[in-house]
């Protein structure tokens, strides 16, 4: 797996599912904001805890595990 120091896997934080730092805070909930027009310093300033570092790793992350994956989509009307 390539290095991805700020996000955590841990069974017993949020259903194992990929987080930032071990927080409470999802890479798929950072990248929903996004996707829904939240900026990142919206984002920051939401979330205190959080850097800019973490947004733009979950970025990364997610770009990585997009890579890994083929999904079949319909073709477009």
């Amino acid at each position: 797996m390539t290095e991805f120091p700020r996000i955590t896997r841990d069974p017993a934080v949020m259903a194992g599912k990929a987080c930032i730092r071990g927080k409470r805070v999802t890479v798929a909930m950072i990248l929903g904001n996004l996707g829904e027009g939240v900026g990142i310093d919206e984002l920051l300033a939401s979330y205190p805890y959080l850097e800019r570092e973490d947004v733009l790793e979950a970025l990364r992350y997610a770009a990585w595990m997009a890579q890994e994956r083929e999904i079949a989509l319909e073709p477009a009307a």
